[in-house]
């Protein structure tokens, strides 16, 4: 991770927090110079809100605004999924950036953060904490590290495959549709599935690479592996502190890719937020710094964020429910379906043998992997049921290639 301070104005340096809040800078976005400014969106967004007002569902009288979510559920859920995919289909969404949490990897057995009962804070009583969010505190960590060595024992990858959510988003960059994908996940299921690292920002970091916490000096990724595995705390040849996986903690810098989120998201023409709460900061208000007419699809159990208003922003959408099968009829819509169930079955020809040769992390992980829900421990079974399909890999490789070298020229 690279922890040198940002040199982009304003932002000098931003570290991950667990405090929320809410704003809406776009509309400052939206008025400043420059070329997205006033004259460009008379011939853009101006059409691209005309589009929306006419496929938005009728009944939207008799809000209850004692009850927002439930009455911005009843307002815009319907029909939201039909209404992007339209716009998706006539061309007018070409740099789509992705905003993605723990939700879209439960269907991979990995359970999400803060879901009561099954999420990972509801199931800290045995490492002993203070509060739940203790076990990603650099201070605490710095003090007692064995709890998250612990749970990290679970979150390491190499023992969960991605699902088809995680296809979905490799499908819309192989579609050359992919602007950007931000992810809070530290599962590393987005780059397993596919998606190249010029399309990923793992904003709260990953396993990927580790460093003392204390100096920052790198330190051999499978090394702290392997000590963490076997129950030993990893110490820096330099200064003799601990050393951690490169995963952001409470307190740190989040990595410097975090800050293309000030090209990207002015850039957006659609923002699809899944499987977050968007409670933590500063990631959370990435969701507010696209233009005010750019549509925003919500995909997820709860309205989160700026869905719990009411009147939602005129070009808000959000589908709740099971994300699995949310994203798996956005993909029929599309007309994507077989296409990223072919995608699924060729690469697991590709991640099947390191998955196998990958040694299963303890009880902790088999305990961690029985409370992800029902539905996606059922479909990660599945998806390692299907047939391998053969000789489709170099042919999707190339396909890849083709829209990453056409999303180049698009921006």
């Amino acid at each position: 991770m690279n922890r040198s301070r940002s040199s982009q104005p304003p932002v000098t340096r931003m570290t991950r927090s667990a405090g929320s809040r809410h704003i809406e800078p776009s509309e400052k976005l939206d008025c400043g110079p420059g070329p997205y400014g006033k004259q460009r969106r008379k011939q853009t967004d101006s059409a691209l809100a005309q589009d929306l007002s006419q496929m938005r569902v009728s009944g939207q009288g008799g809000l209850n605004t004692s009850s927002p979510s439930a009455s911005a559920v009843k307002s815009s859920s319907r029909g939201g999924l039909a209404s992007v995919a339209r716009l998706v289909k006539l061309g007018r969404c070409k740099n789509v950036v992705v905003v993605a949490g723990a939700g879209i990897s439960t269907a991979s057995g990995i359970p999400d953060f803060r879901t009561p009962g099954t999420g990972l804070y509801a199931n800290l009583e045995r490492y002993n904490i203070p509060y739940p969010e203790a076990i990603f505190n650099i201070d605490y960590f710095s003090n007692d590290p064995q709890p998250f060595f612990s749970l990290a024992k679970a979150l390491y990858p190499g023992s969960h495959r991605p699902n088809y959510i995680h296809y979905f988003i490799r499908m819309l960059h192989r579609n050359g549709l992919l602007l950007r994908v931000y992810t809070q996940n530290i599962d590393g299921l987005e780059k397993l599935c596919g998606i190249p690292d010029d399309k990923l920002v793992e904003a709260h970091g990953s396993f990927a690479t580790a460093a003392c916490h204390l100096c920052y000096t790198a330190y051999p990724a499978e090394e702290a592996k392997q000590a963490i595995m076997n129950d030993k705390v990893p110490l820096c040849t330099f200064c003799a502190a601990t050393v951690k996986p490169d995963v952001v903690f409470f307190g740190e810098d989040l990595p410097q890719k975090y800050f293309l989120n000030t090209q990207d998201f002015p850039k957006a023409d659609l923002l699809i937020i899944m499987g977050t709460s968007l409670q933590i900061e500063p990631f959370a208000s990435l969701v507010n710094t696209v233009r005010s007419t750019v549509p925003r699809l919500l995909l997820n159990r709860h309205a989160v964020g700026p869905f719990q208003k009411v009147p939602l922003r005129r070009a808000d959408h959000m589908e709740l429910g099971d994300l699995e099968e949310t994203v798996r009829r956005f993909a029929e819509m599309l007309g994507w379906n077989d296409d990223i169930e072919e995608l699924m079955r060729s690469q697991e020809t590709l991640i099947l043998p390191t998955l196998m040769s990958s040694p299963l992390s303890v009880s902790d992980q088999t305990s961690c992997q029985s409370r992800g829900s029902p539905d996606g421990t059922e479909t990660s079974r599945a998806v390692g049921q299907r047939a391998a399909g053969s000789g489709s890999e170099e042919t999707d490789s190339e396909t890849d290639s083709k829209s990453s070298a056409s999303s180049s020229q698009s921006t």
